[in-house]
């Protein structure tokens, strides 16, 4: 008994040790190819406003299929780009909404 109380917790030991070294070396990686793919994403919405089917002005669903994301990750690149002087939203809201080069 006193054995398969001991390998137990060297278990819990060694599980831990091994998680705790995973997360330190995985994390930094993860993120930073995270936002090396969301730049990605936003040099591609740009690059959306070039193409002639879209009169200079994209729409959220434009996004979304160009990328592939949701409604949500589509508006928050939109918003982001927005923040940063490179578009403009014209409408208010529902699908009167469209963005505009600046």
């Amino acid at each position: 008994m006193t054995w398969v109380i001991i390998i137990f917790i060297l278990g819990i030991i060694v599980g831990v040790v091994v998680t705790r070294r995973k997360g330190k070396s995985g994390k930094p990686d993860l993120i930073a190819r995270q936002g090396r793919e969301k730049e990605e994403n936003l040099k591609k919405i740009l690059a959306l406003f070039g193409n002639p089917e879209n009169s200079s002005k994209i729409s959220n669903d434009d996004v979304q299929k160009l990328l592939g994301v949701s409604d949500a990750t589509a508006t928050r690149y939109l918003e982001e780009l927005e923040r940063e002087g490179k578009i403009r939203q014209i409408g208010s809201t529902g699908r009167s909404v469209t963005y505009k080069l600046l």
